[in-house]
Formats: structure tokens, sequence, C-alpha cells
């Protein structure tokens, strides 16, 4: 292996620990809803705010500006600093006494988290050739079934520990709950994770506009004008994701309190059984799905990567649906299961087919506005769907695996539409790219 490669996937090996830090974070809220709710008197809807809308609005509002900055300035050091406050913000959420602390607590790790994957995306193309970007950005992306899963793994052996402890207690503070405890034992260590991030190198920039393609402007330069030129195609790749992820966020919020209030299981019992399922299954479907993308782009299929989107979501979807009529609660893993695989295909190419039609000055902010629609629609309505079918239209807590299932079966197809009927404008833009960068 030369200097260059080992370079390469070192820094790769550093960003997806810390996207998996980053999911780890971001998804132990949710196995920790039902005690939340019986100590600070919280309902689904509310809940449903502070598990996706109040991450998702800074989250995407800010990924913006700072995809900007990523284009401009040193990747690295903007990763360190979004790493250190989103830990810190993190172990917030564990003193935080009443919904809105909690809610503003949430909102400082969803600022954080905006720095990463726009500065990664960027740094990862410059990275690898083309020929590898596919499972280049799947290997990162893996840090989302990995953070998730450790997620329950360990907030399911903390919450075992800590019920074992008397209270803690803290000056100025006060005992707290272990539900608290919980956010304090997993937001602070994430920090060790900046000081690595500060050991990579900056790679040098590759696959800049050519002066001739700058001056006329064909390929446009400008972020506005570069969505204005492509906008078929973004309308295309940013509505059929952002359905997508509503399914997946949605789903992924309520698993672990549909398994607890419909078939009885503790919140230990759908930690282990969840997480599990995420390493395994959402680990291999990311690879699985990377390396499909790479094979067909190899073969000549320039819009292979959002093929295996189109794959993902067609099988994605009714695993979901199916999900909650489960006759036992084996099966409902088992479709849990292969829901995880097949939503998964498509974690690391959709980003990828962004970056293969986009010129390296303006990577990191096409990348934010890419999260700033998918996980504001995404993640900021997913959960609350869910929640708000469960308590206006079928108003029976019981009901949450059948608002799960509505919406699986609603966005699916949508999503499907969307992205097939967008194929031959991403090709067109490849194309017009290829014949504008530098060589």
């Amino acid at each position: 292996m030369t200097a260059s490669n080992l370079r390469a996937w070192s820094t790769l090996a550093v960003l997806m620990l810390a996207y998996t830090v980053s999911f780890v974070d971001r998804t132990i809220l949710s196995l920790l809803i039902p005690p939340i709710q019986a100590d600070l008197g919280i309902s689904d809807t509310r809940m449903s705010l502070l598990a996706g809308f109040a991450f998702a609005i800074f989250y995407t509002v800010m990924g913006i500006p700072l995809g900007r900055i990523a284009d401009r300035f040193n990747r690295r050091n903007l990763i360190a600093a979004g790493i250190t406050l989103w830990c810190l913000m993190t172990a917030a959420c564990g003193l935080a006494r009443n919904f809105w602390q909690l809610f503003a607590a949430r909102v400082g790790v969803g600022i954080g988290e905006a720095t990463l994957s726009p500065a990664a995306y960027s740094m990862i193309s410059d990275l690898f050739p083309r020929e590898q970007l596919g499972r280049a950005i799947a290997i990162y992306s893996i840090g989302l079934p990995v953070g998730s899963g450790l997620a329950l793994l360990i907030g399911a052996f903390v919450i075992g520990y800590v019920s074992e402890l008397p209270p803690v207690v803290l000056p100025l503070v006060g005992a707290l709950q272990p539900w608290q405890t919980t956010f304090l034992l997993v937001g602070l260590p994430g920090v060790l994770v900046a000081v690595l991030v500060m050991l990579m190198g900056e790679p040098p920039r590759r696959e800049r506009l050519s002066a001739a393609a700058a001056a006329t402007g064909t390929t446009a330069p400008g972020l506005l004008a570069f969505l204005r030129v492509n906008r078929r195609v973004l309308a295309h790749h940013f509505g059929g994701l952002a359905l997508l992820v509503i399914i997946v966020y949605g789903a992924t919020a309520w698993v672990p309190t549909f398994f607890i209030r419909v078939h009885g299981w503790s919140g230990a019992d759908i930690g282990y059984a969840y997480g599990v399922i995420f390493m395994l299954f959402g680990t291999s479907g990311l690879f699985v799905g990377g390396l499909l993308a790479d094979r067909w782009w190899h073969l000549g299929r320039t819009d292979a990567h959002l093929r295996v989107v189109l794959w993902s979501v067609g099988t994605m979807a009714p695993c979901f649906a199916l999900m909650p009529f489960a006759p036992t609660a084996e099966v409902a893993v088992g479709l849990l299961a292969i829901a995880t695989f097949t939503s998964s295909l498509h974690g690391g190419v959709a980003g990828a087919a962004l970056q293969l039609i986009t010129p390296n000055e303006l990577r990191g902010q096409i990348t934010a506005v890419y999260f700033f629609i998918a996980n504001l629609i995404g993640l900021g309505l997913g959960p609350t769907a869910v929640a708000l079918l469960t308590d206006y239209a079928f108003r029976d807590p019981q009901a949450l695996g059948f608002s799960i299932a509505a919406i699986a079966a609603t966005a699916g197809p949508l999503s499907v539409i969307a992205i097939a009927t967008g194929l031959r404008h991403y090709r067109a833009s490849a194309a017009a790219l290829a014949q504008s960068v530098q060589t």
C-alpha cells in the first residue's frame, strides 16, 4: 500500500469513527423515550419533536453555511470543533430538567453534527478515485448503522448498569435519573475523537472547474447557479431521498417503543436486539450497496448509484409496512432485520451520486443542501408524522405500529417514482461535469 493510499484509508477510518459517534449521540434518545416521558410527563408528539425536529432544524439550517466554510477553509479543523460541540451538548441532555431544556440541548447536538458530513464527503471525494467512491462513502456511512447499533447496545447496558446503582448526585445539579446519567456517560467520551481528527492531514482538492468552464459559467461555479442549471436532477434526487428518509427516521425513532408497547419487551431487550440488527444488517447493507454501485458504474452505467437507491426504497418500504402486522415478535424482528439491510443499501451511494455531478468548489455546499432538504423533511417530519397519526388519527398508543406502516406504504411508492423519473436528468448532469473539470 502506497503512502497516499494509507493516508486515504486511515483518514476514512477516523471519519467513519466520527460518524459513528455522531449517531450514538443522535440515536441514544430513542431508547430512553419511556423513562423520559415518565419523568418529565412528555406526550408522544412532543417527544417526537425532541427525536426529530429539535435536532433536525439546526442540523439542516446550519449545514449550508458550514458547507460553505468546508469548501473554502480547513475541513479537518471544522470537523474537530463540531465533534467537541455535539458531544458536550449530548452530555448536557443529561442535565435537562424539563422539555425545553432538553429541546435546547438537542438543538446543540444538531448544530455540532452539521459540521461533519459536508466536510467529510468533500474530503473523501479528494482522497479516492471515482471508481472507488461508492465504496469509500459507503464505508464512511457505516457510522450510521454501527453508531445507531452501539447507541442501542450501550444504552441498554448503561440503563441496566445505572439502574442498579444508588442515585448519582452532582454539585449544583442534584440527583440524576438513570436516563440522565446515560446521556452523560455516552456524550463525554466522544470528545476524544476530536483529538484523533486533529491528527489527520487536510487533503489537496481535486476536480476543480477548468478555467474555461468557470469563465463561461456553463457548469455553474456558484451554488445558486448550480442549483438552477441542475434543478431537474436535484428536484428528483432530493425529493426521492426526503421521502425515503421519512420512512427510515420515522420507523427508527419509534421501533424500540413499538416493541415495548405492543410486544411487552423491556428497553434493554429491544436495545440489544435492535443494536445487533443495526450492526450486522445495516453494515452489510451499506457494503453491498457500495459494491453494487461501483460495479455498475465500472460497467458504464453513470446512473448506477441512483439505481441502487431505487432498489433500496423499493424493498425497504414493504418490510416496514408489514412489520406491525407480524403475528409474533420474532416475525416482526425478522422483518425489521430485512428492512434494516435494504434501507442501508442507499446510505453511501446516495451521497456519492451527488459528488459525481458536482465540481469540487461546491461539494461541501451541495452536500449540506442535500442534508438540509432530506433531513429537514425526513428527520424533521418522520418521527412527528408517526406520532401525529398515533395521537390524533388512531388515538391509541398501541396503534403505533399501524402509524409506521401507514407512513411506509405512502412515502415508499412516491420515493420510487421521484427517483426513477430523474435518472435521465442525472445522466445528463454527470456528462456535463465530466467535460468541464480539470484533468
